[in-house]
């Protein structure tokens, strides 16, 4: 597969057929994007498990901590990837031992690696690197779009699906707290 781009519809698809999600390398640190990342999947739904060695058994944005993918209770759907490029081999090793195996390896903004890419495709898994789905979630769903970026057009016109508090879309997902 082409890791240049990647089409919205592969995006979606991947957004919307995964609910647990690990983020490996997530940070206690609240001004790091990792953590920031974890609280605003969680709030979307996903049931999101941090991993990091240093905070395992605390909380991170809320969510208890795990030192290593395989500490975590539950089949994970996809494993999004706070690491440098040179530790993906390494993170790649551990998703491989996972039963079952989970179905999206995700390389964080600026975390590519061709190589870990192609291994994790052989294993059946589907791949998205140098992307963070924070941010794509929020382009898709139109959290991001309604305010003119990233949308390629810009207009001080409000949806009108505007409610009160913050403005909270999904990508066809029923947001928490509504039934």
């Amino acid at each position: 597969m082409n890791h240049d781009r990647y089409d919205d519809a592969y995006i979606r698809g991947i957004l919307l057929s995964v609910k647990t999600i690990a983020v490996v390398g997530a940070s206690a640190n609240q001004s790091r994007p990792s953590f920031f990342v974890t609280k605003y999947l969680a709030e979307r739904g996903f049931d999101v498990y941090p991993v990091n060695p240093g905070q395992a058994g605390k909380t991170i944005a809320g969510l208890t901590a795990y030192a290593r993918l395989a500490d975590i209770p539950v089949p994970i759907d996809m494993v999004d990837v706070f690491r440098a490029s040179e530790h993906l081999p390494g993170v790649l090793d551990e998703v491989l031992t996972l039963v079952p195996l989970p179905k999206v390896l995700w390389m964080q903004q600026g975390v590519r690696h061709d190589e870990t890419a192609a291994r994790a495709e052989a294993a059946g898994m589907q791949v998205v690197m140098n992307r963070c789905p924070k941010i794509e979630y929020g382009r898709l769903s139109g959290e991001i779009g309604w305010t003119g970026v990233n949308s390629r057009t810009i207009s001080a016109k409000r949806p009108q699906r505007l409610g009160t508090g913050v403005q909270r879309l999904s990508l066809s997902r029923t947001p928490p707290g509504v039934r």
